[in-house]
């Protein structure tokens, strides 16, 4: 959610941490600090609003000079945006700073103590609380030890050893960031939840919650893992571990270049991405079709085909977007491979004592890596007994090194808030992977041809649609005044229903809602008038006569229909008020095609509405709390 930027080296801090909580910008947030060492002590600047007009302001005036200091963008969980309670935060004595992202949950209780201790605090956040926390142990430290005794003694440095000493104390998630007036060389780090990493370079070190805030300074980079404190010198490093004092480190090489992280010639991270999706589409198939044996095949599942073909239920647990993935993914298996498959909110599969048969396959969903529900998801499941592989766009992330096994959907870096080609990268992998299954078991080679060259046609047919992208917006400027819109497929097609009201809603703050079509007789319609305007998604498949029927009944109520169809069906054109046409493909392919239009159709509506579209209020990109 937040976003963490550190830096330790020879050049000045504020503007390397400034350009990187810009980067970090697309996560979600509402407001900006930071911290820099000057060599006289710590200096803080911190404004509530966005980057240019609260912070990047502030330090136009009110300049930040040092080589050492911490940043961060703050989504409000405790308290609400404010000055007093955006971040950096500080301790009693005001010499340690501190960012945090994530929730300490027992803070209340430690607020108290320090209350009782005569503390005064400034805010209304947890992070503030768990400053104090660190400059208590930090004090007691101090008192009981000289620097060159604890150094000696340990080997932890007096401002690490505090941080770890607060953090067993903590109930909740962090990623945090430390600096201290008393040590200028000196930055520690810390996870439990929400992601850190640790940019290395020649002579300087980085902190950041993402990859992309340092992307454009260092392509090595390390991924904490929970408990891992770590210790940044300009020259050095070194990783410890809370539980066991022993670190493993592995130097991983970013997958992404800084320019991938550029909105180029488009207006919106979110268009750039939704034209992105030919490539990405492509890059997701790129060496896994298998045309001589009508199959997919993988690298990285770390199973046997004799263990997958044992495979006799597939539960799929995400959230979001990528739930909706999920529920395309459900026809997928159960068509091509003949599995059933239960698709799960990872928020509530992790409270449920859900029963799960011996032989399950558990698949967690997620671009991020780091979404706190599926990864609470997937450590409950392996802690049954059950093999979980990952669907993943982040190399490193803490699903995809916690998994079993898994592959990546190589999308590369999705900016904008509303995910758009991460959606359809994740259908294109569990189109290949139902495929595959499929023909472990009993799937024809015949079958398993024709899908995979429907798939490989889908790129083309991608960038044949995205030339209607004019068209799109006028459709959309139609109707950016509405105040609700329904969505409605059948089969397939009703995953991608959900998908296009979630894309509206999130950016248009329009109010949708996506349904199998058949549904709406049974309740929904009582809201159909000449006001409320319904996508219907009815290609010219096995139930097109159906979906017509359904589509008549909302046009009796004079509602009005934007149709998304199958090229050559002229004759829908005179039965509804607007048409989209769609290249025709086999069924289980089209959601690939479906859901562009309606992402085109949610981007053109929230700009006529003069809307935020790759920062929409109150969302963040990686959502890393409960």
């Amino acid at each position: 959610m937040c976003g963490i930027v550190g830096y330790i080296g020879k050049q000045s801090a504020a503007p390397i941490i400034l350009e990187g909580l810009r980067r970090l910008e697309y996560r979600g947030y509402d407001s900006a600090g930071m911290s820099v060492l000057n060599g006289h002590g710590l200096e803080v600047r911190k404004k509530k609003g966005k980057i240019e007009e609260g912070l990047g302001k502030l330090l136009k005036t009110n300049l930040l000079l040092g080589q050492v200091g911490v940043g961060h963008t703050r989504w409000a969980t405790h308290g609400e945006p404010s000055d007093e309670n955006s971040h950096p935060h500080f301790d009693h004595s005001g010499k340690i700073s501190v960012v945090h992202n994530g929730v300490v949950e027992n803070y209340d209780r430690l607020k108290d103590r320090h209350l009782k201790a005569g503390h005064t605090f400034q805010s209304s956040t947890d992070t503030e609380v768990l400053a104090h926390l660190i400059g208590e142990h930090y004090e007691r430290i101090k008192r009981c030890e000289t620097e060159q005794a604890t150094q000696n003694g340990d080997g932890l440095h007096p401002l690490t050893k505090a941080v770890t000493e607060a953090l067993r104390e903590v109930i909740g998630t962090y990623g945090i960031a430390v600096i201290c007036a008393d040590y200028p060389e000196v930055i520690v780090g810390a996870r439990r939840g929400s992601p850190l990493i640790v940019g290395i370079g020649d002579g300087e070190h980085f902190l950041a919650s993402d990859a992309t805030a340092i992307a454009l300074h260092t392509r090595q980079v390390i991924y904490l893992n929970d408990y891992d404190v770590v210790t940044l010198r300009a020259d050095r490093f070194a990783v410890t571990s809370l539980g066991s004092d022993i670190a493993r480190v592995q130097i991983s090489q970013l997958e992404f270049s800084p320019e991938q992280a550029e909105k180029g010639e488009f207006e919106h991270f979110m268009l750039k991405e939704i034209f992105e999706q030919p490539r990405t589409v492509a890059n997701a198939m790129r060496g896994r079709i298998d045309l001589e044996e009508g199959t997919a095949k993988f690298g990285g599942l770390n199973m046997s085909v004799a263990e997958l073909r044992a495979i006799d239920q597939i539960v799929i647990t995400a959230c979001g977007t990528s739930w909706h993935a999920a529920l395309v993914g459900e026809y997928l298996f159960e068509e091509l491979a003949h599995i059933p498959v239960e698709v799960e909110y990872a928020s509530e599969f992790r409270y449920r004592n859900a029963p799960i048969e011996k032989n399950t396959l558990v698949l967690a969903i997620t671009q991020s890596g780091e979404t706190a529900d599926t990864l609470a998801s997937l450590r409950e499941t392996k802690r049954r007994g059950h093999k979980v592989l990952a669907i993943c766009n982040v190399v490193g992330s803490t699903i995809a090194r916690e998994a079993d096994g898994g592959i990546y959907l190589h999308a590369g870096p999705e900016i904008g808030v509303a995910s758009t080609k991460a959606f359809t990268s994740q259908v294109t992998v569990l189109s290949l992977l139902a495929l595959f299954m499929g023909r472990i078991r009993m799937l024809s080679l015949h079958r398993g041809e024709k899908i995979l060259k429907a798939l490989q046609a889908v790129p083309d047919q991608m960038e044949r649609m995205l030339e209607q992208n004019g068209e799109i917006r006028r459709i959309a400027q139609r109707f950016a005044s509405v105040r609700n819109f329904f969505f409605l497929g059948r089969q397939y097609n009703f995953p991608v229903a959900l998908e296009g009201a979630l894309k509206l809603k999130e950016i248009s703050y329009i109010h949708a809602e996506g349904y199998p079509a058949a549904e709406m007789k049974h309740g929904p319609i009582a809201l159909i008038d000449d006001q409320t305007p319904s996508v219907v998604i009815i290609p010219s498949d096995a139930m097109y006569e159906k979906t017509l029927s359904n589509l008549e009944v909302v046009r009796a109520r004079k509602g009005p229909v934007i149709a998304i169809a199958t090229e050559g069906n002229e004759a829908l054109a005179k039965q509804v008020d607007e048409i989209i046409y769609l290249p025709q493909t086999l069924e289980a392919v089209f959601p690939l095609l479906a859901v562009v239009p309606l992402q085109l159709l949610a981007y053109h509506v929230a700009v006529a509405r003069g809307c935020d579209v790759d920062k929409p209020r109150n969302l963040a990109k990686s959502v890393t709390v409960e």
